[in-house]
């Protein structure tokens, strides 16, 4: 079973968890595409009545394009569910490493609207320390960029630009620029997620502490499904 059929596996299961007239949050990224595609089955087949607020234009898209009413944060502030991938998740805690579909702004602005949120994963993505294998994310306005790079390298990290294909400068959904901000495994990541946001020019950053209600780890022997009573950490 390879890793994307892991992926579809959680999926799955986690959109189990939504029901006719709820209002759903999607999230970004390889992961998160296989949970809209099933929610836009559920729509067409099923008759399930959702309305669903997006992290990104490519998931808009996406939603629209399977049969997926979208609507505005604006219109629908309090979401029931939101289900999205992530990076790295201590099961622990639940606190993950988002930001490598580059919507970390806006999936952390959704996911603290949601009454429930869902990471589903790989068994790759779970780890004992953040940041054992994958750089934070940090979203930062583009005037000045290099001012910002260089104090989020005296927070101990090494930062490096994110650019595209192209070799051109990544910018995200909203105009930004990401720095991927490689910092030791860190045994608790909230010291580090509040030196971040002190920094002038950062938007926001890809620690989600304390955020997520529930994670479902896909991994070749089977589904486990880890929760938490209350969002508080």
């Amino acid at each position: 079973m390879n890793v994307d059929e892991l992926k579809h596996r959680a999926a799955l299961r986690a959109v189990e968890y939504v029901r006719d007239g709820m209002d759903v949050g999607l999230g970004t990224g390889s992961t998160a595409e296989h949970a809209v595609r099933e929610i836009g089955r559920r729509v067409r087949e099923e008759g399930l009545r959702v309305r669903c607020v997006s992290t990104s234009d490519a998931i808009s898209k996406l939603a629209a394009d399977v049969g997926i009413n979208v609507v505005t944060l604006e219109e629908c502030p309090q979401l029931d569910v939101t289900i999205d991938g992530a990076d790295e998740i201590v099961l622990g805690t639940l606190d993950a490493i988002k930001g490598k579909g580059g919507a970390l702004l806006y999936e952390k602005i959704v996911a603290l609207a949601t009454r429930e949120e869902i990471l589903i994963v790989d068994g790759s993505k779970v780890v004992e320390r953040l940041g054992e294998h994958t750089p934070v994310p940090v979203e930062i306005v583009r005037w000045g960029w290099t001012s910002t790079r260089d104090a989020l390298r005296g927070l101990g990290c090494e930062p490096v630009l994110r650019v595209g294909d192209d070799s051109t400068p990544f910018v995200t959904d909203s105009g930004h620029l990401i720095v991927d901000c490689r910092f030791p495994p860190m045994e608790d990541a909230r010291p580090v997620a509040e030196a971040i946001k002190l920094i002038t020019g950062v938007v926001e950053h890809g620690l989600f502490l304390g955020i997520t209600r529930r994670a479902i780890v896909a991994r070749p022997d089977g589904l486990q499904v880890v929760d938490r009573t209350s969002h508080n950490s």
